[in-house]
């Protein structure tokens, strides 16, 4: 068994307590969180009989790694950035996607990873193809990732629910359970009644969880009406595929009784604003959604979406749009946000991760606040006020680069902002030549709009 004691350092538990330790020790053995506790230059370290790491935690603060609840692994990132949703999906996305091998597919996700883990997430739920690539491409940076297929109709040539299955079979809880395999359904333009009913029938057969994108744009909720003669959620609840152990993506144009369906269903939602915001989709009725109790979490969706795994931004870029819809400067507070990007998102996917406490998974991250000045000015005492302004900086003044250190599952997987057993520049590399080739791959666009109409 190893163990990791980082010492002398600011401590964010986020835990329902708003514990904060300054100086604080954090000792981690094996897998889990073992003790936290205030650190003293007369701490002395007990007897251990194995592998111990000792960090020095001097301008360091650790705190929980951040969950992004609504992830797909990217090829195409700054390509075709003027498009809204659904042409963009036509013209840029599934061609890119479809044309995909396992290989270039299993390079991606590495690159995907690799940003993730290096701007501080420990785990992504990420929606694609080939969950035999992704899979291995978790398992060799060392994120924690929930996987799931593009499942769709034949028609649109993606995935189906045998795919999943198949993979579900292959992959799940490889790595110490590190890699799961959810079910993941594409939208709803892409599906019809009985597709969505086999959902739901393998949901509860294999008793695993649903990816699903719901109410994104209104031209999705517009086809759905005209096609099924309901909205995406009422569609969602009728097939059996809400639940606790289902995540609906980006939910931005609920009706009420849809916010009725996912609060009384324990449905989770992935709050993805700058996605939503960069392709004209709208504001997600946060506050809304929080009123009835649903749980939040935080995802930046794609980076053709986004242009960045980086979820600090994913974090300012939401307080700010509440903030600014509303015209109410007290919305969006920072340890709101906070959790939503760590414990909610860890509630969702069912890890039990997303605060720092004893017996929980040791899945952290360390940033240093000497980092560009970004956490300065920063008191030291009293100790309550460090931590409001820490939590402050983190989401209105920071960004991934201000991480140092990610510890996932007990492991050290990036130190120094280098990503552990990988040849990052390598990845980058094959990214170029992947995308070269890829474009000129690209199939004859057809509309799915027009296959759908």
């Amino acid at each position: 068994m190893t163990r990791i004691v980082i010492q002398n350092t600011s401590i964010l538990t986020l835990d329902d307590k708003d514990t904060f330790y300054y100086p604080g020790v954090i000792d981690i053995r094996g897998d889990k969180i073992f003790s936290i506790d205030s650190w003293s230059q007369d701490t002395v370290l007990d007897h251990y009989d194995g592998q111990t790491t000792i960090i020095d935690g001097v301008d360091k603060l650790v705190m929980p790694g951040l969950v992004d609840l609504h992830f797909h692994t990217s090829v195409a990132k700054g390509y075709g950035d003027d498009l809204p949703l659904w042409e963009y999906l036509d013209r840029i996305w599934y061609p890119s996607i479809r044309a995909l091998t396992p290989e270039t597919c299993r390079t991606a996700a590495l690159h995907s990873y690799i940003t993730a883990l290096k701007s501080g997430t420990t785990t992504v739920n990420d929606m694609y193809r080939h969950l035999d690539s992704l899979a291995s491409a978790a398992l060799q940076t060392g994120i924690r990732a929930v996987i799931s297929n593009d499942i769709a109709l034949p028609e649109h040539n993606l995935d189906s629910v045998a795919d999943n299955v198949q993979a579900f079979h292959r992959n799940n809880n490889l790595g110490d359970g590190r890699i799961r395999v959810w079910l993941g359904l594409e939208w709803m333009p892409l599906s019809d009644a009985p597709l969505l009913a086999e959902i739901g029938r393998m949901k509860k057969e294999l008793g695993i969880g649903v990816h699903i994108h719901l109410c994104e744009s209104r031209t999705e909720i517009a086809d759905s009406i005209k096609r099924f003669g309901k909205r995406p959620v009422e569609m969602a609840y009728e097939a059996g595929i809400l639940g606790p152990d289902c995540v609906a993506a980006h939910c931005v144009h609920l009706s009420d009784n849809e916010i009725r369906l996912l609060a009384e269903t324990g449905t989770s939602v992935s709050h993805n604003a700058g996605s939503n915001a960069k392709l004209g989709n709208g504001i997600a009725k946060v506050e809304d959604m929080l009123k009835e109790g649903i749980n939040i979490g935080l995802g930046v969706d794609a980076c053709e979406c986004h242009n960045s795994t980086d979820m600090f931004e994913t974090m300012k870029i939401t307080s700010f749009m509440q903030r600014v819809t509303l015209e109410d400067a007290s919305l969006g507070q920072p340890s709101q946000i906070l959790r939503m990007a760590t414990s909610n998102g860890a509630k969702a996917l069912g890890i039990d991760a997303g605060i720092l406490a004893i017996g929980k998974k040791a899945d952290l991250i360390l940033l240093d606040l000497r980092k560009d000045m970004m956490f300065t000015p920063l008191l030291k005492e009293p100790v309550e006020q460090r931590r409001r302004m820490l939590e402050s900086h983190l989401v209105f003044g920071c960004n991934g680069s201000a991480v140092d250190t990610v510890i996932v599952n007990g492991k050290i997987v990036v130190q120094g902002r280098t990503v552990l057993g990988v040849d990052e520049e390598q990845i980058r590399k094959h990214m170029d030549t992947l995308f070269h080739d890829l474009v000129a791959s690209m199939p004859a666009v057809t509309s799915e709009r027009k296959k759908n109409s």
